[in-house]
């Protein structure tokens, strides 16, 4: 069939029971057991991702959200799994922008259905071929779970928004679209303050202190070499 599956569900048991019966109607399937481990894949190349809501650390809701925010992986069709079958839950999943919602326990056959008919609707993937950069692509700035959207002028983490005043977005931005590179205060004023008349060194350093502070555990990637400025370290 060439299309290949993503199951993701922190029971191994059932992540792997799935696999068998998919791989059984002539997928090619590969599991993890939570968000992070799949967000290190590949996901571009999935056909379909089945995902359990219920994940240690990173959600189900918060990686589909996730995904949908990035070109190369929204067009992937996501169902949900899960033992939450309130209305409330499969709303929000289905808001976030999964294809649909299958509630523990179901059949196999239920199973195969849902997936026949995501992949029937699954619209052909707008990634953009190889040696070519989508406009939309070029926007975002990935690392794990933090997304910078150039363009939307937004960053989010684990799928939830972090608001940024215009200067701290900019530091982010600049340090994320060139990791590993050393920024000196004078670089960065001269990026983001463009137009300032007189701005002090201080001030890079002041904004850089209020962005850790709202970036959670990616503050350690801004790094500070002293003496020298900063740099994004993955």
């Amino acid at each position: 069939m060439g299309k290949r599956i993503l199951v993701i569900d922190d029971e191994d048991t059932l992540c792997q029971a799935m696999a068998f019966n998919l791989e059984a109607a002539g997928y090619e399937v590969s599991t993890a057991n939570s968000a992070e481990q799949a967000l290190a894949m590949d996901i571009e190349n999935f056909s379909l991702i089945l995902l359990d809501v219920m994940l240690p650390g990173i959600s189900g809701t918060q990686m589909a959200a996730i995904l949908k925010q990035k070109r190369t992986t929204a067009h992937i069709p996501i169902i949900f799994v899960t033992a939450r079958d309130a209305d409330e839950d499969v709303i929000q999943g289905l808001d976030i922008g999964a294809d649909d919602y299958i509630t523990k326990p179901f059949s196999v056959g239920q199973l195969m259905a849902r997936v026949r008919t995501a992949l029937r609707r699954a619209p052909l993937s707008t990634a953009p071929a190889d040696g070519e950069t989508g406009s939309d692509a070029r926007h975002l700035l990935t690392f794990r779970t933090l997304v910078v959207d150039t363009a939307a002028k937004t960053c989010h983490i684990d799928g939830n928004a972090v608001k940024l005043p215009r200067k701290e977005f900019e530091i982010l931005a600049t340090l994320m679209s060139h990791p590993g590179k050393l920024f000196s205060r004078e670089d960065l004023l001269r990026r983001c303050w463009p137009d300032e008349v007189i701005v002090v060194d201080r001030v890079v350093d002041v904004n850089i202190t209020r962005l850790r502070s709202k970036l959670g555990n990616y503050a350690r990637n801004i790094h500070t070499r002293h003496g020298y400025g900063y740099e994004f370290v993955q």
